[in-house]
C-alpha cells in the first residue's frame, strides 16, 4: 500500500475512532509552520547520508519538497517518459553525528539513502517515487529508506514502516510540550541480522524476498505482496488458511468491533458459497467480500479494498489484519485486544512476524493496516516541540 492510502486511512481512523485508535482533537495551542526535525546517524556507516523530505503541502494541496529550512518547493511539469526530478537531498550526518532539518506542515515522506542520491524523476502526474519491486528501477541497488509523517494543526504522526520492504534501520520519536520524548521502530540488538537471518531460515519461498546488490550485499527484503508480484512468493501461500477461515465461518458467525470506542457497533459475518456477507445489529445487510487471494490479503485492497467511510473500511481493514496475523480462527470476535497471540498458525504473514519478532517494543508496520489494535511503530502529539528520526546500526 503506498504511503497515499496510508494516510488517508489514518485520516480516517482519526475521525472515527476506528481499530482502537482513539479521537484526537485540535491542539490547545497552534501547531507552527515549520517544526525542528533532529537526524541523528549512529549507523556505524562511513557511506554520505543523504536526505529528502518530499510530500503534499496541506495548505495548497501542491506536491513538491521541502529544503532543510522546511521552505517548500513545487515538483515543475514532469513529461512523458518522466524527467529528473529536481535535486531534493540535504546533505545528511556523518556516523556519530546529529543534523536538524525544519519540516512544514507535510503529509508526505523523509527519505533517506547510504552512499548515493535516490533517482526522483517527475511526470505528467507528479513525482515518481522509488519502487525497487521492479528490477528495473533504477533506485533497486540504492540502499535507502524512508519514514512517514503527517504534520498539521493537530499536531505530528511519523512512523517507522516496512509495508514496503525491511531495509536500512531506523527509529522515530516526537518531543511533546510536556511529557517524556516518545519513541518506536529500534530494532533489538542484533535484530537487523536477525531478522535476515530468520526469513532466510523460512521454509515456502519466503527467503527469496530477500534482495541483493549483484556483489552479495543486501539492500532489503520485499513485503510479500511484492513477492507476488514478482514471482518470489506463491500467489497462493495464504490460500489454506483462507481456506479454513471460509469453512468455519460457514457454519458459525465472524463478529468485528472495529471502534474500540464503539463497543455497540458490531457487525456480524457468514459465508456463503464464495461470498461473506456482514450485517448489522438490525440484521440488515451492510456490505459483502469475495474470498480473498494472498495478495489482497497482504496488501489490504482488491478484494480486501477498504474505502475511507464508516462500514466497509473499518470491517475490511480488520479483516485484513486477522488473515496477515491468523487469528480469525482462534478468535471470532475480531480484532480482540492487545498485540499478543498473533502468527501462531504456520500460515501467516511470516514477513511481518518476523519483523514485529525483532523490535524492541514489539511495534511494527509490517502490512498496510498493523495498525488495527495500535500495534504499530507510529508517535503522536499534538503540540510537538521536535521530531527525531535515528539512523540504526546494521547489526
Amino acid at each position: 500500500m503506498s504511503w497515499k492510502r496510508k494516510v488517508l486511512a489514518l485520516a480516517a481512523a482519526l475521525v472515527s475512532g476506528a481499530a482502537g485508535v482513539v479521537a484526537v482533537a485540535s491542539s490547545a495551542e497552534a501547531v507552527p509552520a515549520t517544526i525542528p526535525l533532529r537526524i541523528t546517524n549512529n549507523s556505524g556507516r562511513s557511506d554520505p547520508v543523504f536526505i529528502y523530505d518530499l510530500g503534499t503541502e496541506l495548505s495548497t494541496g501542491r506536491q513538491g519538497w521541502a529544503d532543510r529550512n522546511g521552505g517548500f518547493h513545487p515538483w515543475p511539469p514532469g513529461g512523458n517518459p518522466p524527467s529528473p526530478a529536481p535535486d531534493a537531498s540535504i546533505p545528511g550526518p556523518a556516523n556519530g553525528q546529529s543534523i536538524t532539518i525544519q519540516i512544514p506542515k507535510f503529509s508526505g515522506r523523509i527519505y533517506f539513502s547510504y552512499g548515493q542520491k535516490i533517482i526522483f524523476k517527475v511526470t505528467t502526474g507528479g513525482l515518481v517515487q522509488p519502487a525497487v519491486q521492479n528490477p528495473s528501477d533504477p533506485n533497486v541497488n540504492i540502499l535507502f529508506n524512508w519514514s512517514e509523517y503527517t504534520l498539521n494543526d493537530s499536531g505530528i504522526w511519523i512512523n517507522s514502516t516496512q509495508v514496503d520492504f525491511f531495509s536500512a534501520p531506523y527509529a522515530v520519536g516526537v518531543q511533546p510540550s510536556s511529557g517524556a520524548t516518545l519513541t518506536t521502530g529500534h530494532l533489538k540488538p542484533g535484530g537487523y541480522n536477525g531478522f535476515f537471518n530468520a526469513l532466510r531460515g523460512q521454509p515456502g519461498g519466503w527467503a527469496n524476498l530477500i534482495r541483493t546488490r549483484p556483489d552479495g550485499t543486501i539492500v532489503r527484503a520485499l513485503a510479500p505482496g511484492h513477492g507476488i508480484e514478482g514471482g518470489l512468493l506463491p500467489a497462493n501461500v495464504l490460500s489454506d488458511y483462507v481456506n479454513r477461515v471460509w469453512a468455519k465461518y460457514s457454519t458459525s458467525t465472524l463478529t468485528v468491533t472495529p471502534f474500540a470506542n464503539q463497543p455497540n457497533t458490531k457487525y456480524f459475518g457468514r459465508v456463503s458459497g464464495n461470498v461473506m456477507t456482514f450485517t448489522n445489529t438490525s440484521g440488515q445487510v451492510v456490505t459483502s467480500f469475495q474470498k480473498p487471494d494472498s495478495d489482497s490479503i497482504f496488501g489490504c485492497y482488491k478484494l480486501l479494498d477498504a474505502p475511507n467511510d464508516l462500514v466497509r473500511g473499518p470491517i475490511s481493514r480488520t479483516l485484513c489484519a486477522g488473515f496477515n496475523r491468523s487469528t480469525l480462527l482462534t478468535n471470532a470476535n475480531q480484532p480482540g485486544s492487545g498485540c499478543s497471540g498473533f502468527y501462531t498458525d504456520v500460515v501467516t504473514n511470516h514477513y511481518a512476524r518476523k519483523i514485529h519478532a525483532q523490535m524492541v517494543d514489539g511495534k511494527a508496520y509490517g502490512f498496510a493496516f498493523d495498525d488495527v489494535n495500535n500495534c504499530e511503530s507510529l508517535v503522536h502529539d499534538g503540540n510537538p516541540v521536535q521530531a527525531f528520526m535515528t539512523l540504526d546500526p546494521f547489526s
